[in-house]
């Protein structure tokens, strides 16, 4: 195979979603004609978002990978590169930063927008990915408002599965917080609120074995737990179940290079998506691990396309 010539753009942008597409539209509204590389399923994790109704600017119901379309198609038109590639190996060091794809492409940028996003942790049920979209769901806070008055479940034990279930109550008419010890790792302060919240039960010991529903129309009937101490299955009649067991950023790339958290989030300037090597930026989930909505991903990414420039021009 013959190896293509190294490609350089004065902005390489480092996967799509919200964060990586906005990006894209203001550096090449700025004419920094920006390459993004993206994988094999453009659009990040609303592409596993069927409904959504709180992006900006929609009065209507829209879908997820309708929405990642539309912006995709919104950078292509203003003069972005798209690439489907998966970058293996990045070198900061460098001057001009260099990236190189599986596919053997070898990248040179003068600036570099990271968005490659975080992956929700499921349960990795064959039945769980099969409802995922039909009742089962990793965001409370995208897709809670669907389940009023109905009953669902969070699984989980940490902040997140009790911000989850404290949420899911303004909706929900009960609401149970299945855990597989007998405490929670969630603050004590939270905790508190949790047992004070007449709506939430507690499910101690326990560990979800199957996710039970109808095929046609695809539609959540509940849930087989088993007790981890007794062994003894039961079933739960649910509407929704909702997986609150952590998101992993994708990070794994810039290990050694980039600073970030102990859960592998990249970490920025105050008011900034500036990392701590100038000139390289990171946007939406890869860095947020207290919002990740799609506005706010795709505000971050006019951020750093905004910084990008401004660190170009000064040059």
């Amino acid at each position: 195979m013959s190896q293509n010539p190294t490609k350089h753009t004065k902005v390489l942008i480092i996967g799509s979603g919200p964060a990586g597409y906005t990006a894209a539209v203001y550096a090449a509204r700025a004419m920094l004609k920006p390459i993004l590389v993206h994988g094999s399923q453009p659009g990040g994790q609303l592409t596993t978002t069927t409904d959504v109704e709180n992006y900006p600017g929609f009065a209507d119901v829209i879908q997820g990978p309708w929405l990642m379309d539309q912006m995709k198609d919104q950078a292509k038109a203003v003069g972005t590169e798209m690439i489907e590639d998966h970058i293996s190996s990045v070198n900061l060091k460098s001057k001009p930063f260099e990236a190189s794809g599986d596919n053997g492409q070898k990248y040179t940028a003068d600036s570099i927008i990271i968005s490659t996003g975080a992956q929700a942790r499921w349960l990795n049920l064959k039945s769980e990915q099969e409802f995922r979209g039909f009742g089962v769901s990793a965001c409370a806070t995208c897709d809670g408002f669907f389940f009023k008055n109905k009953e669902v479940a969070v699984v989980g034990g940490g902040n997140a599965a009790v911000e989850e279930a404290m949420f899911l109550t303004k909706f929900a008419s009960k609401v149970k917080l299945i855990h597989r010890r007998d405490e929670l790792r969630a603050e004590k302060l939270l905790q508190k609120k949790l047992m004070d919240n007449k709506k939430i039960e507690i499910v101690w010991d326990s560990v979800v074995e199957d996710v039970v529903g109808d095929q046609n129309p695809k539609n959540l009937k509940g849930i087989k737990i088993k007790n981890v101490k007794t062994n003894k299955i039961e079933e739960l009649k649910l509407d929704g179940l909702f997986i609150a067991i952590g998101h992993d950023p994708a990070t794994q790339l810039f290990k050694d290079q980039l600073k970030m958290d102990n859960e592998g989030y990249l970490i920025t300037k105050p008011d900034s998506t500036e990392t701590n090597v100038p000139g390289v930026y990171a946007a939406g989930d890869v860095k947020d691990k207290t919002f990740r909505q799609a506005v706010t991903a795709a505000g971050m990414g006019c951020m750093a396309a905004l910084e990008a420039e401004k660190h170009l021009s000064s040059k």
